[in-house]
């Protein structure tokens, strides 16, 4: 068979069975090329540039597979949707030689004209400098989880219902005992949740940011926290009831869950003295902020650190949908300062965490030029556009070039972008 190692490729494959569905990849492909369903997440081959985007920020290397085929027999999104694990390679033609690797395209080199604001390009992918080591996959799908215990699960939201969805967030504390279970804020941690899915395969994993600092909720225990909002529509409003978060928000002290992890080595936050840190979040996307937080008002209590300035921008749609609304009142008004951001609020007009940016525009601006500063965004992918775009108006209007902070944001971990 004569044919040219131009018919052959190098396919990108996700491995179903690491894969924690993170939605890490999925965000930060600048051509849209990885997808997924309820079950896997799959790599477009028509699609796909090689850029390496989604290669680094990938907290278990599932991302990191590829396989020789031709191309006229790539493996079809349709396939890679119904794998359970990975197949072998192909067998080639006789005479058919394996393609090489082509170069990876960066995004950065792709013609502006080409594509348009693409939020997620800007996020780091490395963590800042003076971050504490992170481990990570210490316990996984294929190295056998741990066992936690429950050792405590509060709900942090006002019970009640507003436009028929029910605010039920609750903070979940798990104890790791003797095993050891090592973290650091920023990072996440898998939960296999029980039983099985509609086609008889056990559930995978769900990821959740921890929430509690390096030194465990209590601090000197083998513990950290969660925080967990129970699934009970999708984002279109349709009703579904999420496999592991009602699992997790019905936990009793006492009970025990399956842990894998931990996860992630980026959004880390920086250690150096007068480092700032800029939190921008939705809902229980304040689980990493309430822990970076938490970090740095302990080292402030200890008298041996200098840290910064700490400015949080936190977005709900109602105050009662607001985790641990009552304790950030609490907080010293000279230790951190707090925006809040509410949309459904009946009488007043809608606001996001955005347009809190905005209005404190002439302070962002100033913390934009400090390099000591740190910009971390977690929450729904919906919000991911508008604040970035706000940053970069805000650098703008500040005589600042975005693209050239915006690459120095980037290139050196300093504007961390973690949204599902």
């Amino acid at each position: 068979m004569d044919m040219a190692v131009a018919d052959v490729i190098q396919q990108h494959l996700i491995d179903p069975e690491i894969c924690i569905r993170c939605n890490t990849c999925e965000a930060i492909c600048p051509v849209q090329a990885i997808t997924h369903d309820s079950r896997n997440y799959v790599v477009d081959a028509e699609k796909c540039n090689r850029c390496m985007d989604c290669i680094s920020p990938c907290p278990t290397g599932s991302i990191d597979n590829w396989r020789t085929v031709l191309k006229l027999r790539a493996y079809s999104v349709d396939e890679q949707l119904g794998w359970d694990e990975l197949p072998g390679e192909q067998a080639l033609p006789e005479g058919v030689a394996a393609a090489p690797a082509p170069p990876a395209v960066p995004a950065t080199q792709l013609e502006a004209a080409e594509q348009p604001f693409v939020a997620s390009a800007w996020g780091a992918t490395l963590p800042p400098w003076s971050a504490a080591h992170a481990y990570t996959n210490l316990y996984g799908p294929k190295t056998g989880p741990v066992t936690a215990t429950v050792a405590g699960n509060v709900r942090v939201t006002e019970v009640g219902k507003t436009q028929g969805s029910d605010y039920d967030t609750h903070h979940v504390v798990l104890d790791f005992g003797a095993m050891p279970f090592p973290v650091l804020e920023g990072q996440s941690i898998g939960i296999l949740p029980p039983g099985t899915d509609a086609q008889g395969k056990p559930h995978h994993a769900r990821q959740y940011s921890i929430a509690s600092p390096r030194n465990g909720e209590r601090p000197g225990y083998n513990n950290v926290s969660l925080t967990i909002k129970r699934v009970l529509e999708d984002h279109q409003g349709q009703p579904v009831r999420g496999v592991g978060s009602n699992f997790m928000c019905d936990l009793k002290v006492g009970d025990t869950v399956q842990v894998i992890g931990p996860f992630g080595s980026s959004f880390l936050m920086p250690n150096h003295p007068r480092s700032n840190i800029v939190m921008i979040c939705t809902g229980t996307g304040s689980a990493p902020m309430r822990a970076m937080t938490e970090w740095r008002r302990r080292l402030r209590a200890s008298g041996k650190f200098e840290g910064g300035k700490l400015m949080l921008f936190f977005g709900a749609r109602t105050q009662e949908e607001l985790p641990y609304f009552g304790p950030l009142q609490n907080l010293p008004k000279d230790f951190i300062d707090i925006n809040f951001a509410f949309s459904r609020t009946a009488g007043h007009p809608k606001r996001y965490v955005q347009d809190a940016m905005r209005e404190r525009a002439a302070d962002l601006a100033a913390l934009l030029k400090d390099g000591n500063t740190c910009f971390y965004v977690c929450g729904l992918k919906s919000m991911e556009e508008g604040v970035v775009l706000a940053l970069r108006d805000i650098a703008q209007g500040a005589g600042l070039s975005w693209e050239t902070l915006g690459a120095a944001l980037k290139k050196e971990g300093r504007l961390h972008l973690e949204t599902y």
